[in-house]
């Protein structure tokens, strides 16, 4: 089982993409300007365990985002891929990099995978932990609507499943390193879940 500490997972390797080794592969990253700008990476199986050795060091000499039914994917080179079948011999694993390595974000901007496991508090009062973060998107599902605030998916104590706007407005601090998103939630908006 991959160590969530130490590794994030960008893309996943589908199938190859034309002639020349390029590949498709499902993204896993908001930010794919990443392999313009850093373009070492780290292939792994899906079932790696997080030692080192068992990621082989890789180079994205390109990538584009592809348009109709692969839209939302990205297309990457690597250096070495230069055929099909070279192609064909990775597909399947994962584009991963160290957590260290992930882009600085600017702005307010949080790493889905810093919220994941946070409480979230009211006030001083817990609410629960969060599991997910759920995106709007547009009928097609092709593109997410920005416009529209994600929802925090949260287990409260006795288990149940609540959904929680992360707006601006609700949001009060975030402590990934504590585990902690403190928000100053509108009276009853628990009470809608329930």
């Amino acid at each position: 089982m991959k160590d969530d500490s130490k590794w994030v997972v960008l893309a996943e390797l589908l199938r190859p993409q034309g002639r020349k080794g390029e590949l498709l592969a499902e993204l896993y990253t908001d930010f794919p300007e990443r392999f313009k700008h850093n373009r070492r990476v780290y292939l792994a199986k899906a079932d790696f365990d997080g030692t080192p050795e068992q990621a082989r060091e890789a180079e994205v000499t390109s990538y584009w985002l592809p348009l109709g039914k692969n839209q939302g994917r990205v297309v990457l080179q690597f250096v070495g891929i230069d055929s099909i079948t070279a192609a064909e011999g990775i597909a399947g694993l994962e584009v991963i990099v160290p957590r260290e390595e992930r882009l600085l974000l600017e702005d307010e901007s949080n790493y889905i995978s810093d919220l994941i496991g946070c409480i979230v508090y009211d006030g001083e009062t817990p609410v629960g932990s969060i599991n997910d973060v759920q995106f709007t998107t547009s009928p097609d599902g092709l593109r997410r609507l920005e416009e529209i605030a994600p929802m925090l998916v949260v287990s409260s104590a006795d288990g149940e499943e609540l959904l929680i706007p992360f707006a601006k407005d609700f949001l009060v601090t975030i402590d990934a390193a504590a585990k902690r998103v403190e928000m100053a939630l509108p009276v009853g908006l628990l009470d809608v879940n329930r």
